[in-house]
């Protein structure tokens, strides 16, 4: 198939696009800048411009049968009122114009295939979150809950829309495990406010093999949860990270109020958390090749040392 990837030059993206290519599928990476030097799996290229504007990517785009929307600013940072507008906007600007874009297609089967988030969800304590849960009412749910309605218009063009709400992507080369290994490392590591919260979490390899596995099981559309069917507390993810690298827990535990101190209104997502399952995917018969956080990061970090 032609895919069309947004948000493609990330550490999701660079991971998933690898695996697309291994599996014959032709890749188109929308870039805000096309860099010299950059190396590219064979099977991929780069197109330039701007996902959350008009332009002559949107014709491009029409060209692909299927379109992988990963872009949006990262979250992981101070919000502020103009981070928080730029975190609404490069997601759902960018949704919208992927589904003006679409109308555009020259009439073959589409299928759309959104990111989204288990910050749909809302904080919760220790009940189990599935596909049939609402969303919350935080920020962050406000803001996947648009994100989701957006690329949903994409229906009324009879689109495939496929919702893959993302629990914390564990990868070798970047996002939150880059960040928890250098402070690790230092042995600085420590629980988070109470440690209670749940952490959803999935291996990178299951990301992307959840992405092909949606592309050969065209049935399956609407949300779908992309996390291990094993979550963790914060306590727990850091007991097995120190046991992982080695590295002995020091201190105690970070208080929540300095957290807040710090990050503001974004420690909420560090304090508390979901207990998000990947119902659908389980029922489809998907088969986690990391269904075990100490098993996934003994692959990503063990192997790699």
């Amino acid at each position: 198939m032609k895919v069309f990837i947004t948000g493609g030059t990330g550490f999701v993206g660079t991971f998933l696009t690898k695996k697309l290519v291994e599996k014959d599928h032709e890749v188109t990476i929308l870039t805000r800048k096309i860099r010299e030097g950059v190396q590219l799996p064979k099977g991929s290229s780069l197109f330039e411009g701007n996902p959350t504007e008009p332009g002559p990517w949107q014709e491009r785009l029409s060209e692909h049968e299927v379109v992988i929307n990963l872009a949006g600013a990262p979250i992981f940072t101070r919000w502020k009122k103009k981070m928080k507008k730029e975190i609404y906007n490069s997601r759902i600007l960018t949704t919208n114009h992927i589904v003006d874009a679409l109308a555009n297609r020259k009439g073959r089967d589409t299928h759309l295939l959104s990111t989204s988030a288990v910050g749909f969800y809302g904080f919760h304590s220790d009940e189990v979150l599935t596909e049939n849960d609402q969303s919350g009412t935080d920020f962050l749910a406000q803001v996947t809950s648009s994100w989701e309605s957006a690329a949903l218009k994409a229906r009324e063009q009879n689109v495939r829309v496929v919702l893959c709400r993302f629990g914390i992507v564990l990868g070798r080369h970047g996002g939150a495990l880059a960040q928890l290994t250098s402070i690790f490392k230092n042995y600085l590591g420590s629980t988070l406010g109470s440690g209670d919260q749940w952490f959803s979490w999935v291996h990178e390899q299951d990301l992307a093999h959840i992405f092909l596995f949606l592309l050969e099981n065209t049935s399956i559309e609407g949300p779908v949860n992309c996390t291990s069917p094993n979550p963790v507390r914060n306590s727990e993810l850091t007991k097995t990270l120190g046991e992982v690298m080695h590295k002995a827990i020091l201190f105690p535990s970070v208080p929540g109020f300095v957290l807040r101190l710090m990050l503001g209104e974004f420690a909420q997502t560090l304090l508390k958390g979901q207990r998000v399952i990947s119902q659908k995917l389980q029922d489809s018969g998907y088969q986690f090749q990391f269904p075990a956080l100490k098993e996934a990061l003994e692959d990503l970090l063990v192997a790699s040392q």
